[in-house]
């Protein structure tokens, strides 16, 4: 997908109810963030898994560049998410 179709994907997502999750640090996530967004840094996301929801919450996530956010997929589909998307990066947004 492109970034254009990325963009329109996680927007539409998100605007039926998905839960938008940055990935990235506190620091990255004060500095500029899609205003729906709920900040949960991939290192945290583990012991964190309930604040995105119950297993089966529609998620979308992203970081910085797309590696962080490809990393927060595996973790919440071994949770019990099976609908996430993976928009990559925030730029993307």
């Amino acid at each position: 997908m492109t970034p254009q179709e990325l963009s329109q994907k996680a927007r539409q997502l998100v605007a039926e109810g998905a839960v938008l999750l940055d990935v990235r640090t506190p620091q990255e996530f004060q500095q500029g963030h899609p205003e729906p967004a709920r900040n949960i840094p991939v290192q945290e996301l583990p012991r964190r898994l309930s604040e995105v929801g119950p297993p089966g919450t529609r998620v979308v996530v992203y970081c910085a560049a797309g590696g962080r956010s490809a990393q927060a997929v595996q973790l919440l589909r071994a949770g019990g998410y099976t609908d996430v998307f993976d928009l990559k990066s925030v730029n993307f947004w």
